[in-house]
């Protein structure tokens, strides 16, 4: 009954929010899964850290992804995923699967797969060695879920396609500053001059309207790094463009009742952009007390309920998301993409030396030659939770905004052009201020010192530095000449870096960096997405986004003007580190040290651009290019397998270890945690599930969910008392948010555990209750 009446409430919020929509020529349909990989022992994806290993969970990782087709025509599909970037494996294996099941509808033409840059994700899910060293190699668990989770989210959007409209809306925010400032004023005066930042403040935003159900998603472009959350969590997060997607998700179903004038009981919030972030709302709203003395003799009768054994799928149901999936109406769903994010910093109070409290060196990003003491900090420092919060409010406020402001109508064609590059020897045509043309041609793939020195986002250890544009350190030379010497003509090729890795011509035990890499453009009318295998620096990003404009606006007989709208995705198909400009990459900091492919890489993507631009207006085909390898069957894995988990005589699963204290009563702001014997989180990722959760009395005896693991309030973490020990634990963390309301309250566990002989047997257990007023 409580699922029928909140569809009928999105029903008639969504003929509110139908005034900007018109006649409709496309087909429109999103959806989201989870790819929230294992909590446990892996090591996390993109500081390189050997030591941040996964143990636990922040809040989860989502795929989200839309289609937009012309009826009998063409079509296009972006997924948006929750992870450190995309992976060339990842995408061929993911093709494949939507080959067998669509033919040829969804292909590598049309399909643009995207990562967000969190680098508090599960990794081992690419093939090529370098960036699955910290990882133990190959996860196979890590790219499972990651490539099921996109096939589902694309069998979503293609089951939810009907008649729709898009609409495009832009606008600037501050939630980034450069982290290279040095590098960028190595750019010409002159065009540093056009802009008024080092960084790009624009945020550009789709918004996707059901014809018949009103909005139903909202995806939008923002550069800014995934690093909100430091190199030593350990806590799987999305960071701060995940928790943006939460908070704008929540705030839409909330807004849905608001604007039906739903009352609401005092505490549940409204969901006004004003009042901080969202949080998730049960579609049953419970009755409030507000007599603490009756609560307490409520709470007092429920004592921890002790270890059971439960279906795997009793966890999904019990997740609060579920409760949102009733009915014919499609789930909203809201992406926060990334761009050209490569020198972009969440940071934004600027880097600063831990032991002296003063600013960094501006050069070297070093404190006293050392650059392992120079820290970004960011808004809620010292506190990286907080942090995230604030950047991931910054951009979902600025996304709200746009949302309920967009009246830009997309209209026009749907195409697209892809094709592959052989990154590692591409002729490079260039055209100097008198006129005259030299040819260059980019390089196999190879990494600088100053990548070791890593950035103020999470430094390097050891000697390094950024800036170091002379030949290195003799020691680190010598470490480098045992696993490849790079020849002369590598060095020459490259310079001026000097190579640390030479990591294109290493090919044991099989290949350690791409060298084939996807461009793509996808075209919705007179919006434009330029897919791109890695990171491009702010002033690269506006040069190869000024290019591609140049073309389409020149070539296609007004068919594009100086309205169309040009966003860069990052990360996008495949991965291959940095791409600066000539003049930042002369600097040599940490991404010039990271741009692969040598100093021309910028003018090969944007020679390769214009092809493809100019391909798309003049309605003409375009090679595919070389075919990147597969490398699968070669993976390596060295991470151990779960053998056992096992619990104290007398102790069952899913028993509280550490409860919360009797009688407890707990206002807003506090946090309440509970401990339970677990086991592994590996060997079960309790996919579209939940591990933690808030359960709320209602009545006298019904537990309902509150809030879940995927709620940025509600932490699970989990640990064992020693690293080869098969006990271990599961600690659940919530601070209670301003907008829960009063009433008794418990924390339950979900987890799974191994035998000896491999059986797997789920569990849960709950925590006494308690008062929250």
């Amino acid at each position: 009954m409580a699922s029928i009446w909140f569809c009928l409430l999105l029903v008639l919020f969504a003929q509110q929010c139908q005034g900007t929509t018109s006649s409709s020529t496309y087909l429109v349909g999103l959806g989201s899964y989870d790819i929230t990989g294992p909590a446990a022992d892996v090591n996390m994806m993109g500081y390189a850290n050997m030591e941040q290993v996964a143990s636990g969970v922040h809040f989860r990782l989502q795929a989200r992804a839309f289609i937009v087709a012309e009826p009998g025509g063409k079509r296009v599909v972006f997924v948006n995923l929750d992870a450190c970037m995309a992976s060339q494996i990842v995408t061929i294996k993911l093709l494949e699967r939507l080959k067998s099941r669509y033919g040829d509808l969804y292909t590598e033409q049309n399909v643009a797969i995207s990562g967000i840059h969190t680098h508090a994700g599960p990794g081992g899910y690419l093939q090529y060695v370098v960036y699955i060293v910290t990882s133990l190699g190959f996860v196979r668990q890590s790219f499972d879920v990651i490539v099921n989770g996109i096939e589902q989210s694309i069998i979503q959007a293609h089951e939810n396609l009907r008649p729709g409209t898009v609409f495009v809306n832009k606008g600037e925010l501050d939630a980034g500053i450069n982290r290279s400032p040095s590098a960028y004023l190595n750019n010409p005066t002159s065009e540093r001059s056009r802009y008024k930042s080092n960084v790009d403040k624009e945020m550009t935003l789709l918004k996707f309207v059901d014809n018949e159900w009103g909005p139903v998603g909202a995806f939008n472009w923002f550069a800014t790094h995934g690093t909100s959350m430091s190199r030593t969590n350990s806590l799987i997060s999305g960071d701060n463009k995940g928790a943006a997607a939460r908070f704008m998700e929540d705030w839409f179903k909330q807004k849905a009742l608001d604007e039906v004038d739903i009352i609401y009981p005092e505490g549940l919030g409204t969901g006004r952009i004003d009042e901080g972030f969202p949080r998730r709302v049960s579609t049953i709203i419970p009755q409030l007390h507000n007599n603490v003395d009756e609560l307490k003799q409520i709470a007092s009768s429920f004592e921890a309920s002790g270890g059971k054994r439960v279906t795997r799928s009793f966890s999904a149901t019990r997740r609060l998301r579920s409760s949102f999936r009733q009915g014919n109406r499609p789930k909203f769903v809201s992406a926060f993409c990334q761009s050209n994010c490569g020198d972009v910093s969440p940071n934004v109070l600027g880097a600063f030396c831990t032991d002296t409290g003063l600013p960094c060196d501006f050069n070297h990003s070093t404190c006293g030659g050392k650059n392992e003491l120079c820290y970004g900090r960011g808004p809620g420092y010292p506190d990286e939770f907080e942090s995230t919060r604030i950047i991931g409010d910054r951009q979902f406020r600025k996304a709200a905004d746009l949302f309920s402001t967009a009246s830009e109508q997309i209209k026009g064609k749907i195409d697209y052009r892809h094709t592959y590059l052989d990154l590692s020897q591409l002729e490079v045509t260039l055209s100097s201020s008198d006129g005259s043309k030299s040819v260059v041609k980019t390089c196999p793939a190879a990494m600088g010192f100053s990548f070791a020195a890593g950035t103020t986002d999470g430094p390097g250890a050891f000697d390094f530095q950024q800036g170091d544009d002379k030949q290195g350190n003799a020691f680190w030379k010598l470490v480098r000449n045992l696993l490849k010497t790079p020849s002369k003509e590598q060095e020459d090729c490259h310079h001026p870096k000097p190579i640390l890795l030479d990591t294109g011509e290493m090919k044991e035990p099989y290949d350690w960096a791409p060298s084939i890499l996807p461009i793509q453009i996808i075209r919705l009318g007179q919006f434009v997405i330029l897919s791109v295998p890695g990171e491009f620096t702010t002033m690269a990003g506006r040069r190869l986004r000024d290019a591609v404009r140049t073309v389409l606006i020149s070539g296609s007989n007004g068919e594009f003007d100086k309205n169309v709208h040009i966003v860069i995705a990052g990360l996008t198909n495949s991965y291959s580190q940095y791409i600066t400009t000539n003049e930042e990459y002369q600097i040599q900091r940490y991404e010039g040290a990271s741009t692969l492919f040598g100093p021309h890489t910028l003018e090969a993507y944007i020679q390769e651009f214009k092809k493809l631009a100019a391909a798309l207006v003049g309605g003409k085909s375009i090679s595919s290019g070389p075919q990147p390898p597969d490398l699968l069957n070669k993976q390596i894995s060295l991470l151990p397998g779960v053998i056992l988990d096992s619990t104290p005589a007398g102790v069952k699963f899913g028993d509280v270890k550490i409860d919360v204290p009797v009688n407890s009563t707990f206002k807003a702001g506090e946090m309440v945690t509970a401990t339970f014997w677990s086991g592994c989180p590996r060997n079960d990722l309790l996919t579209e599930g939940t591990f933690a959760l808030v359960e709320v009395l209602h009545g006298t005896d019904t537990w309902a969910p509150a809030y879940d693991d995927d709620d940025f309030s509600l932490r699970f973490k989990w640990s064992r008392p020693k690293q080869l020990s098969p006990l271990s634990y599961a600690t659940l963390e919530w601070r209670i948010p301003k907008t829960a309301a009063s009433g008794v309250y418990r924390l339950r566990h979900f987890g799974a555990s191994k035998s000896l002989l491999g059986s797997i047997t789920h569990f849960t257990g709950a925590s006494r209750a308690f008062v929250v007023m």
